[in-house]
């Protein structure tokens, strides 16, 4: 009997595709939305990257975290800026240069924020304040599954 893999990433503050509400963002409280996901395997833990693809200078980093605990299945809205939280689970450094979530904030017209969730096969030995190119080299090979949700923002 084959079991088929569920692994799906949501947000309760707005759908896939969809405008990302504006206290998520620079122009509003600038906090992080809440994310929620299905995952019917085992996971030693979870690791999550946010950027913006359609950024003029190339793709912008909105924020990096890493060793979410594998029984996790949700990011509270407003996760501290800090390195380290409670559980253990790190945060890097996103394209601004600072640690935590960087909400969109596009020069211009609509850009999507692709939310991209892995499924890892345990804890990653990698130092709090990683960057997004440092976290997809410590995945590499020990990635189980990923999910990714998009939001869009616009800026006129």
């Amino acid at each position: 009997m084959n079991i088929a893999i569920a692994f799906a990433l949501w947000s309760s503050a707005f759908g896939n595709g969809e405008l990302i509400p504006v206290q998520f963002t620079v122009d509003g409280d600038n906090i992080s939305p809440p994310l929620e996901w299905e995952c019917n395997f085992e996971a030693g833990s979870f690791a999550l990257i946010c950027e913006d693809p359609d950024a003029p200078a190339g793709t912008w980093v909105h924020w990096v975290v890493y060793n979410i605990p594998g029984e996790s299945r949700t990011l509270e809205e407003g996760v501290p800026a800090e390195e380290q939280q409670e559980d253990g689970m790190l945060q890097g450094e996103n394209s601004w240069g600072n640690i935590g979530y960087g909400g969109p904030a596009p020069p211009s017209g609509k850009h999507r924020y692709i939310f991209t969730l892995y499924a890892l096969e345990g804890r990653l030995h990698l130092a709090p304040g990683a960057t997004a190119f440092e976290l997809r080299e410590a995945i590499e090979g020990h990635v189980i599954e990923k999910a990714e949700f998009v939001g869009e923002y616009t800026r006129e």
